[in-house]
């Protein structure tokens, strides 16, 4: 496991802090999760644009008219 240090204003630390501590979390917890959704999200953006890329244009549309 590695350790950081993340400066940020003291405002946005306290906010946080309320977050965290309103789903029964540590700081540190919360930031992991965070971080683990914004991996996820950029993760599978990765994913489709690659998808997308090889996919039929014509095809992906049709099936979103479906949608």
């Amino acid at each position: 496991m590695s350790a950081i240090t993340y400066r940020l204003p003291t405002s946005k630390y306290e906010r946080l802090k309320q977050l965290a501590k309103s789903q029964n979390i540590s700081v540190n917890r919360l930031i992991d999760e965070l971080s683990t959704m914004a991996l996820a999200s950029y993760d599978a953006k990765t994913s489709f644009e690659l998808r997308a890329r090889k996919g039929d244009k014509k095809r992906g549309l049709e099936i979103l008219e479906k949608l």
